[in-house]
């Protein structure tokens, strides 16, 4: 069946692009899984019942790819050739690693300390920037298809989405020891 090679983007029958609406991608995977629901095939056959399987594994597959940015991003890159070394290549510009040392600083300081202020002023600044990284990516991907420059960006967005656990665990073990 040529629906499962499909791509992420051609299964839900929406425009490659980085610049998503959520709820667009919600309402087209709950369409998609109505079709393709494996309990919708109890009465068929076994191959049918297989295709149906994959067909919502795919689904499935395809809605927490696009999803979420920093996978969205680096499915994008994918796609159009361009490896996001998202394990291997840790390079980042010298002024973002300098922020985010300055952060960390920052986040042990006001753990130590036990200032949920200076932990909200961190998500502040935190989620500005990654606004800042999301903005910059849907243009690099989306208007200038400059893949290797999103790659880039794609790895700075993952770096600040795990600061940001981090510095949720900070804030969830200061407002257990309230």
């Amino acid at each position: 069946m040529n629906a499962l090679k499909k791509n992420h983007f051609e299964l839900f029958s929406l425009k490659p692009a980085f610049a998503l609406d959520r709820r667009e991608l919600d309402d087209v995977y709950r369409r998609v899984m109505s079709a393709v629901h494996p309990d919708r095939f109890t009465g068929t056959g076994a191959s049918e019942q297989r295709l149906a399987q994959q067909l919502a594994a795919q689904a499935n597959e395809a809605y927490r790819t696009l999803a979420e940015p920093v996978s969205r991003g680096r499915y994008l890159c994918e796609i159009n050739g361009v490896d996001p070394q998202i394990e291997s290549n840790t390079a980042m510009p010298a002024d973002f690693l300098m922020r985010q040392l300055v952060w960390r600083e920052r986040l042990g300081e006001a753990t130590q300390t036990r200032d949920r202020g200076a932990l909200d002023e961190l998500t502040g600044e935190l989620a500005a920037l990654r606004d800042e990284i999301t903005a910059l990516l849907a243009t690099a991907l989306d208007t200038a298809h400059d893949y290797q420059g999103a790659a880039d960006l794609v790895r700075q967005l993952l770096f600040v989405d795990r600061f940001a656990t981090e510095l949720e665990r900070a804030e969830e073990s200061l407002a257990a020891l309230a």
